[in-house]
Formats: C-alpha cells, sequence, structure tokens
C-alpha cells in the first residue's frame, strides 16, 4: 500500500535538512559515549512526501508547464538512513493511513528497533519521558506539529530528562492569528488553545499588559497586543528558555519572504556546559540563515 502525503515548499527542504545535519552530526558526536542513542519524531507522517514540481525541458509552444511528481525522504526516513544509525526510533502518528506507511517502512528495516505509536503525540511523548531511566540515553525529537498541538506541559516533560535535545518548528502564524489585536477578541476556545500552549494564563497579562494609568475618562484603556511577529518568536523563545538549559536563536521560516509562518528552534534539556557548547557549535551552524539563501533563490 503506498499512501501519498504530498507537502513542501522552501521552509520544508530548509528544515529537513537542517535536522538531516543535526543528526549526522549529532551521533557521529555522541555514538561513542553513550549505550542508547535514540529518535523520535512526534508527527512523523508517512517517513516521506510526495512534490509537484515544474517539468524542466519541452518544446516552446506557449503552454503550461506539465508537473512532475518527485518522492522525497520525510524526517522518518532522513532518520533511518542516519549512520551510525539510532538505537532506537519512535515514529508517533495519529492518522491511521499514514501510521499505516509508517508500518510498512518499519517492515523494510526488521534488523533495526522501531516502534510506531497511533498516539497523541502530546500523551506518547509524556508516557516516553515517564517510562524510562535517561541516564545512559540521549535522544533527539523533532516536533512538526500540523499547528498549534504541542501542549506547554510536553515540553516540561522532554526538558526535564536533561538528555534530549528538541527541534521545534513553533507555528508562529498560528500564534499570531490565536492572539488577536484586542484582548476582547480572544474567544473562549483560542483562550483555552493559548493557555494549553504556554501552561498558564500568564500570557493574558505577558502580551496583553494592563494599563496602570487610567484614561481621561477613568476608564482603563483597552488592552491591546503590542508585538509583531518578531516579536511574539522572542516571547516564545524567553519562554522556552525558562524551561530548557539553553534554547538557541531561531531561523525563521520561509527564509527572506513574507509574512514569516514559522520559528525553527532548538530546545537543548541537558544544562551541563559541554553539552550546551556542542549542540550550539552544531545548531547555530545549521540555523545561520546565509545558509538557506541558496535554497531560497534557487526555488523561486
Amino acid at each position: 500500500m503506498s499512501i501519498e502525503h504530498e507537502f513542501g515548499g522552501q521552509h520544508t527542504e530548509i528544515k529537513l535538512s537542517i535536522v538531516d545535519g543535526y543528526l549526522r552530526a549529532y551521533v557521529t558526536a555522541l555514538r561513542s559515549k553513550f549505550k542508547h542513542l535514540w529518535y523520535i519524531d512526534a508527527f512523523a507522517g508517512t517517513g516521506g512526501r510526495t512534490v509537484r514540481t515544474e517539468a524542466r525541458g519541452g518544446d516552446l509552444v506557449e503552454s503550461p508547464a506539465p508537473e512532475a511528481i518527485e518522492q522525497r525522504r520525510g524526517s522518518a526516513q532522513i532518520a533511518l538512513d542516519v549512520t551510525p544509525p539510532f538505537d532506537f526510533l519512535l515514529f508517533v502518528e495519529n492518522n491511521p493511513n499514514h501510521a499505516a506507511a509508517l508500518h510498512e517502512l518499519a517492515a523494510k528495516h526488521l534488523q533495526r528497533k522501531i516502534v510506531v505509536a497511533e498516539d497523541d503525540a502530546n500523551a506518547a511523548l509524556k508516557a516516553l519521558v515517564t517510562a524510562n531511566r535517561w541516564n545512559d540515553k540521549r535522544g533527539v525529537v523533532f516536533l512538526d506539529p500540523y499547528g498549534m498541538e504541542v501542549e506547554w506541559s510536553t515540553l516540561q516533560a522532554l526538558a526535564s530528562t536533561e538528555a534530549i535535545d528538541v527541534w521545534f518548528l513553533f507555528p508562529l502564524a498560528g500564534l499570531y492569528r490565536q492572539a488577536a489585536r484586542r484582548l476582547v477578541d480572544i474567544d473562549a476556545s483560542k483562550r483555552a488553545s493559548l493557555t494549553k500552549m504556554f501552561g498558564s494564563d500568564s500570557w493574558e497579562k505577558e502580551l496583553y499588559p494592563i494599563a496602570s494609568e487610567p484614561d481621561m475618562f477613568g476608564d482603563l484603556p483597552e488592552r491591546r497586543r503590542q508585538l509583531d511577529p518578531r516579536g511574539l518568536e522572542r516571547y516564545v523563545e524567553a519562554r522556552l528558555s525558562q524551561i530548557f538549559g539553553h534554547v538557541l536563536t531561531p531561523l525563521a521560516l520561509p527564509v527572506e519572504k513574507n509574512p514569516q509562518m514559522f520559528s525553527l528552534f532548538l530546545c537543548i534539556s541537558n544544562r551541563s556546559p559541554e553539552a550546551i557548547g556542542l549542540a550550539k557549535r552544531i545548531g547555530n551552524h545549521l540555523l545561520e540563515p546565509k545558509r538557506h539563501r541558496i535554497v531560497s533563490s534557487t526555488m523561486k
């Protein structure tokens, strides 16, 4: 059975190239130091992806260019291809069809220790953290949610291991839409979503400060969000830094295009200077925007 998972674009190519580069450097650096190296993909999709591109060549007749359909690697397949290999791979996917494709992928690698969990990503990650001791393990988690599904309590659980590096493609555009300009415009559903994302309702005072002085009529001014998308990105970075040992400056995606849709964060749970130093050396190089402008220009 072949399940197509069609998605792509500049930010997809860049985020996957970064994850690929990090995983390869990660296992090379830590293979001799730890007994168990794990990779966890919390929104694993099918393991591959279908990309439609304009076919090159053809005659000179002015007609729409035909489409070429390409099958490319997704994050799960990328992790499987890393050498030296990970000792254990967990692919979490709540879509039954996508999970079936992941089972097919795992069946092609019976010599590897692979688990496909058809489960909610937050529940699966919390269960993984609780069920394991982390003193002899190191791992990388890739969070590439479809929207604003990642809960703050999940991030806290991952940070508590002090053994996991988290790549988080944060949905900045989703936050911008949910956090309306005026606090009064945020309905109960959006309020609950934001509270789950940030772990408490403190975001209300932080993003919508209460004026200290009433206006000339004795009324407090309307509470409004002053932060633009980059300001919201800095707010998220500061929040993540409260629970992780270190958070690298994120990469804005798409590169050199507006509006910004995502922020790609690397969050390091291990608080030791050695671990942070290693992750920073690898991660800062990969997150440098100048590295990705070539990719950006070739996709125009």
